[in-house]
């Protein structure tokens, strides 16, 4: 059975501000990214860039190290 959320949590203006301000690092990060792609470009490129975007804004991957593909037994 699925649980139904009982109401809409509505946003401050500054929690808006914060998922905005984050929103636009994670579009830097996927800008860099895309004009990065290449023949020859491993995924593991693409992550240490990534990580560079993420170091020069200050902030952190909030899912870093959970392991992909999950492990499913």
């Amino acid at each position: 059975m699925r649980r139904v959320r009982e109401h809409i949590e509505i946003k401050s203006l500054d929690q808006i501000k914060l998922m905005r301000e984050a929103g636009l690092v994670v579009a830097r990060g996927l800008a860099a990214m895309r004009d990065a792609v290449a023949p020859g470009v491993s995924t593991a490129d693409l992550d240490a860039i990534a990580r560079d975007v993420l170091a020069v804004e200050g902030a952190t991957s909030s899912f870093l190290n959970y392991g992909f593909p999950p492990f499913r037994r």
